[in-house]
């Protein structure tokens, strides 16, 4: 449960020096517009933050941590959330400073960010099987 909670607060701490930073860089470079930097604060903060708070409470009815698997969704998702937050970063300050990718380059940041929300999916589809798992095993003991 400590786990589950100190990557809630990583992620919340992260969440605001995403927003932070989005907020100082656009307004150092004086961009008006729009640009994934935005995005990079709410992904953190809801699927980071809020969705590792519900773990922990979740952990406490179920004990989902002493699932098999509960390892391998806790990496893939970690690994997932970690690699879409960067590369909408990487995407916004290309935005913001104006960087003409080329149409390569675009389509690497595009396909990591693909893979990144992929990985995030297969983590959420776990978390599913590993809770519903452990409902169907309370319910069998009560």
């Amino acid at each position: 449960m400590k786990k589950l909670l100190n990557v809630s607060f990583a992620y919340a701490v992260l969440a605001m020096c995403g927003g932070v930073f989005y907020r100082e860089f656009t307004r150092l470079h004086g961009f008006e517009g729009q640009t994934t930097l935005s995005f990079v604060h709410t992904h953190l903060f809801l699927l980071g933050m809020f969705f590792f708070l519900l773990c922990v409470l979740l952990e406490r009815a179920f004990r989902l941590s002493d699932q098999k698997h509960f390892g391998t969704f806790f990496v893939i998702y970690n690994l997932g959330l970690i690699v879409t937050a960067a590369m909408l970063a990487v995407r916004g300050v290309c935005q913001v400073l104006g960087a003409g990718l080329t149409s390569g380059m675009d389509a690497g940041i595009s396909g990591i960010a693909g893979f990144g929300h992929i990985l995030l999916g297969v983590g959420i589809i776990l978390f599913f099987v590993l809770l519903r798992r452990c409902v169907l095993k309370r319910k069998k003991t009560a």
